[in-house]
């Protein structure tokens, strides 16, 4: 018997943690399971020709799948044809995508088994009866949640070339202990931390294989202070040790909690080794209560703050547009306030209703219609038609093109001036109105887009515009590019102007 364990990744950079997982709990299973990693965009038929390959002449592939938002829609295509080609394959389901809602789904009609919730003792267990008896009866298997002690971690199964090329994700704990509405996380009772010593000796086996970027998935990386402070020194010890080989940290934070001892920590990294995630989602008082998020916006904005003037952190801070209760005119305001704070980047998202979460119950109230398909994107609700909502989601894609990226630098603050939302929506309608796109840009024609916009729409002169743009990234690169004309000769090939190595390098150098 063999066992597969597949998926089909966002990009080629981002490696399964959980695949992993599986693998390394797979106890005496383990020799006979392997991984094979996809990236969406991959050929259906090519998949099923390479996932077939590893079956063996009289024995029977087992084929565990890990089944996300961003994947469901092809991997449900490659379980279809897999079906249909080799019924004698048994497929296994697991991941949030297939944990909740399992009877209202076409992938686990066609699969043989689904484990719902944690997998990393219950598919081993899944597999040992298929393999020797008694076959499952049941095709849904709630998944046991084990003692995290009892829990092997995977680190030892990213290979060099995962360290040298690939983003490596590790996890510090697991769950959440609050209860926000839209998240998954809404579910877990708590959040449960891996016993920390074991967990930094495997993150020292990283740095000492020769990983540099650690990026953590844990919800709540500053739940638990003494644990945070711990992980901290750890990579600050690498960065006194090694400064000319520096490490780099990506965390998730909660945005209240940020008591002086790990404000001492954060001021010690320099520049260009410390990520911060930090989830505002709203700053309406009203929505975070209707959706059960619990916030001291004031301490929240205070601490933002702090970060962006008092340390080196690189801050990446969300916005919900969408949630129940949540106008226009409250967006804009929260995202006016958390602009005035001045974290790096806004990551402007459109809620959507991830399977099993809760949000789902402010239906009728608030009117919420969302995209039948993934990743099921609220389309409009009571107080934001559609039209309406169609509008943010430009906002939301430009907003990454021009400020995200970091190509504008300059530019941006003479883009948003004394009211950012309300006018960087007006580029937004009129780029939208003058490309009919918003994918698909080059780079020297949005400079050009920008340019016009200011000009024309803000009456900006012509020399002052010019002189802005070119002094920002996009600026140069329109230099390079060259003429309009080459630049509707690049639309017209879908190519678009390579940006550097790192977005981060160019907000730091901005």
């Amino acid at each position: 018997m063999t066992i597969l364990l597949t998926t089909l990744n966002a990009r080629y950079a981002h490696a399964s943690l959980g695949l992993r997982y599986l693998l390394a709990n797979m106890g005496d299973l383990q020799e006979q399971t392997q991984i094979h990693e996809f990236v969406i965009g991959a050929r259906s038929t090519d998949v099923v020709e390479k996932i077939l390959a590893y079956r063996q002449p009289d024995q029977k592939l087992i084929v565990g799948f890990g089944v996300y938002i961003w994947n469901v829609v092809e991997i449900t295509q490659v379980v279809a044809i897999l079906k249909r080609v080799a019924p004698d394959v048994v497929i296994v389901l697991g991941g949030p995508e297939v944990s909740h809602e399992t009877s209202e789904q076409d992938i686990i009609r066609l699969a043989d088994y689904v484990i719902t919730g944690w997998g990393d003792v219950s598919f081993p267990a899944l597999c040992q009866q298929i393999i020797n008896g008694p076959q499952p009866l049941m095709k849904v298997h709630a998944g046991l949640q084990p003692p995290m002690k009892d829990i092997k971690l995977p680190y030892d199964l990213y290979t060099d070339q995962d360290i040298r090329h690939r983003t490596l994700y590790v996890e510090a704990s697991r769950g959440c202990p609050f209860k926000c509405e839209f998240c998954l996380s809404a579910l877990d009772k708590t959040a449960w931390p891996f016993e920390i010593d074991a967990f930094l000796q495997e993150m020292e086996s990283l740095y000492q294989r020769g990983a540099r970027l650690f990026k953590f998935v844990d919800r709540t990386f500053n739940l638990n202070i003494k644990t945070s402070l711990k992980i901290m020194q750890f990579f600050l010890d690498k960065l006194a040790a090694a400064p000319h080989d520096p490490v780099f940290a990506h965390f998730e934070v909660v945005p209240d909690h940020l008591p002086d001892a790990l404000k001492e920590g954060i001021q010690k990294f320099p520049a260009g080794t410390l990520q911060f995630e930090i989830g505002i989602q709203s700053f309406n008082p009203e929505v975070q209560s209707l959706i059960s998020r619990k916030q001291n916006n004031d301490k929240a904005a205070e601490n933002i703050r702090w970060l962006c003037e008092h340390s080196h952190a690189h801050l990446h801070v969300d916005l919900i547009a969408g949630l129940p209760g949540e106008t226009m005119e409250s967006f804009a305001a929260g995202f006016d306030k958390l602009v005035a704070l001045g974290p790096h980047e806004i990551q402007f998202g459109i809620l959507k209703r991830l399977r099993g979460t809760p949000i789902i119950r402010h239906t009728d109230a608030y009117q919420l219609a969302f995209d039948p398909m993934p990743p099921y994107t609220i389309l409009a609700n009571k107080d934001v038609p559609f039209a309406a909502m169609q509008r943010l989601v430009r906002f939301a894609r430009y907003w990454d093109m021009v400020a995200n990226s970091g190509r504008f630098a300059n530019t941006l603050p003479v883009i948003l001036g004394e009211s950012p939302f309300t006018n960087f929506m007006a580029l937004s309608d009129w780029v939208y109105a003058n490309t009919d796109a918003t994918h698909r840009i080059a780079l020297d024609r949005l400079a050009g887009l920008v340019s016009n916009w200011l000009q024309h729409e803000r009456g900006i002169s012509k020399e002052t515009v010019e002189n802005l743009v070119s002094s920002d990234y996009a600026g140069h690169a329109q230099h390079k590019q060259g003429s309009e004309k080459s630049a509707k000769a690049g639309d017209k090939t879908g190519s678009t102007v390579k940006a550097t190595p790192q977005r981060q390098s160019r907000h730091l150098a901005a």
